[in-house]
């Protein structure tokens, strides 16, 4: 039986993790999958109260014990440093080496795009390196709180780091048919990390010759995805990187409530979460969009080995928009749980239709 470890986190986390469990549960009954879930509770409260962010042997147990997790979302004003988010979420990134962020933004219907043309059928998947690059904590000061204060930030990048995550997205590219993948890099300032970017992509790209492949500079890449999106199917990024970027992708593609995203270790572990945050000026309103959250559960079930299971999920996500049902960040008046309901119930219907 799959164990799910929920973690709701923080803020509207609580809020958009109860409706995702709901629609989980929904399906795992369905399609008699037998998904278990154990709420953890990791976060700010638990810091605040104990000191205590996770545990050596509470990684342990997500590694041994949990086939994903299910994550809301971390960040609390009480907690200026974001030490528990730190240590929660980056330590399981980098603890269960889930070196691929997977970011998919399609756009549920043209009204929601803040781009002033029709895109009707945009699709862009976001593969982000999850382990180096800026985000590995090396680096220091010296000097501190005066005027010769030095800081160094260190970009770290390995040849199997950046190869396996570029193999990734060519690997997905060829199983979902799409015909083109782009680096997003800036090779022409960072020419070390940079130069071992392209050079892996052009190898890896060329034992997938029916794709499609090239490579655009960052800032270039932001200007041109609100130029002409439809250009582009498959991205590949360093952490930094993939990180500004797939924002870019989620807000042109209807805004970061919507946005799901899974961090994998392909054949080993799994974490899920919705790219926003945890919003704390919205949290306790029942206005966040649980979207984002309950596409997650979509891309779980997917990565747990129920793909039709996942796609009736964002089926039911899709519909919910369509039908009306949306809260205020879409220009509706539904609620966090109204929301929720609503798919719940499309889902049994669907299922009971067959």
């Amino acid at each position: 039986m799959p164990r799910i470890a929920l973690i709701p986190g923080d803020g509207i986390g609580k809020e958009v993790v109860r409706e995702a469990r709901r629609v989980l549960e929904v399906v795992s009954e369905a399609e008699k999958a037998g998904v278990a879930c154990d709420e953890l509770a990791y976060g700010a409260e638990r810091f605040l109260r104990d000191g205590v962010t996770i545990t050596d042997d509470e990684f342990a147990a997500i590694e041994s014990e949990y086939d994903a997790v299910l994550l809301g979302a971390l960040g609390d004003p009480r907690v200026p440093s974001n030490q528990h988010a730190k240590d929660i979420l980056l330590g399981m990134r980098f603890r269960l080496d889930l070196y691929v962020n997977f970011r998919p933004c399609s756009l549920l219907a043209p009204e929601l795009s803040p781009l002033s043309r029709d895109l009707s059928g945009l699709r862009l998947e976001i593969f982000r390196e999850n382990t180096e690059g800026e985000y590995t904590g090396m680096g220091g000061s010296l000097r501190k709180h005066t005027a010769d204060e030095v800081a160094l930030e260190e970009n770290i990048a390995t040849r199997m780091g950046v190869e396996r995550i570029v193999t990734a997205a060519f690997e997905y590219a060829r199983a979902q048919r799409r015909t083109r993948v782009t680096l997003v890099d800036k090779s022409n300032v960072m020419r070390h990390v940079g130069g071992l970017w392209r050079r892996v992509f052009e190898e890896v790209g060329e034992t997938f010759p029916e794709i499609e492949r090239d490579a655009m500079y960052v800032d270039a890449m932001a200007m041109d995805l609100v130029r002409r999106p439809e250009r582009y199917q498959v991205l590949v990024a360093s952490n930094l990187f993939g990180d500004i970027i797939s924002d870019l992708a989620a807000e042109i593609t209807g805004g970061l409530g919507l946005a799901p995203s899974a961090n994998i270790h392909p054949g080993k572990h799994a974490l899920f979460e919705p790219v926003h945050g945890s919003a704390p000026d919205i949290a306790g309103t029942r206005t966040a969009n649980p979207l984002g959250a309950i596409r997650c559960v979509g891309l779980l079930l997917d990565h747990l080995g129920h793909p039709e299971a996942g796609a009736r999920v964002e089926a039911a996500a899709v519909a919910s928009f369509q039908a009306g049902c949306r809260t205020p960040d879409l220009g509706g008046d539904a609620s966090t749980e109204d929301v929720g309901t609503w798919i719940v119930e499309h889902l049994q219907s669907d299922y009971a239709n067959g």
